[in-house]
């Protein structure tokens, strides 16, 4: 079956690279259905790419992702055979993400919010451009943190600081981001895309079985959390739509 992808996905090839690119900015790369779907799906379809040795993911314009798409939050809310549709694509999404043998280099160009701070924190390596930020915003909304921080952080930082920042939704500045553990180094805004090519490159040279077989045995550490803990937190993220204080958040949105 061919793959297409949607204008809000484009694929670019640099020798053994591939770019990917969130490409709707002016909702801010905010997750559409057909971005969500197109990100679930392109992992599958890099991995018949037999030059393909490494990705890059970034975002258009001046965010990685800001997120769930509001259009859709809201179809979610008023329908739930919708809400459990995203929920299971929101597992399919992690699954792929974690499970490709390929190395994924984020390269985050500006604000990482919700699914797009989840998307960030899921690949394997994370350059942050100065100035941007990561914040998984789910509890301030309403919603539970379902989709990737409340089972992975705690593998990447300390439960302590994983719990502040989901608890908050507060912003985590790149530098923060660092020292945490979520990222792995913050260069400048106009060497981002420079410094993560170079990164994907410098790994796409080296014999491509050892690299990607090590890529899986450190993420069966990660796979066995989600296992564990997704199932608990996705199901909690469904039942909190039905909370007044979820319902408050629809009704400003809707009145915007």
């Amino acid at each position: 079956m061919t793959f297409t992808l949607p204008p809000e996905l484009t694929l670019e090839s640099d020798g053994p690279v591939r770019i990917l690119t969130m490409n709707n900015p002016e909702q801010l790369n905010a997750f559409t259905d057909p971005l969500h779907e197109a990100m679930e799906y392109v992992w599958a379809h890099l991995a018949q790419d037999p030059e393909c040795r490494a990705v890059v993911l970034t975002g258009a314009g001046r965010a990685f992702s800001a997120g769930g798409n509001i259009p859709s939050f809201i179809r979610d809310y008023e329908d739930p055979e919708h809400r459990r549709a995203s929920l299971r694509k929101a597992r399919r999404l992690v699954d792929e993400m974690l499970g490709t043998h390929l190395p994924v280099i984020a390269a985050v160009n500006g604000p990482a919010v919700g699914l797009g701070c989840s998307v960030a924190t899921m690949s394997d390596l994370v350059l942050m451009a100065e100035g941007s930020y990561l914040a998984d915003t789910h509890v301030s909304i309403g919603l539970v943190a379902g989709d990737g921080g409340a089972a992975l952080w705690p593998l990447m930082t300390s439960i302590l600081k994983a719990k502040e920042y989901l608890f908050t939704g507060a912003r985590i500045p790149a530098e923060e981001a660092v020292a945490m553990g979520l990222a792995n180094r913050v260069v400048p805004a106009d060497r981002l895309r420079e410094e993560a090519l170079a990164l994907a490159h410098s790994i796409a040279a080296l014999p491509p079985q050892a690299v990607q077989e090590t890529k899986r045995a450190i993420n069966l550490h990660l796979q066995q959390a989600a296992n564990t803990v997704l199932p608990f937190a996705l199901a909690a993220e469904g039942e909190s739509f039905g909370t007044d204080d979820l319902r408050k958040t629809i009704e400003r949105f809707r009145s915007r």
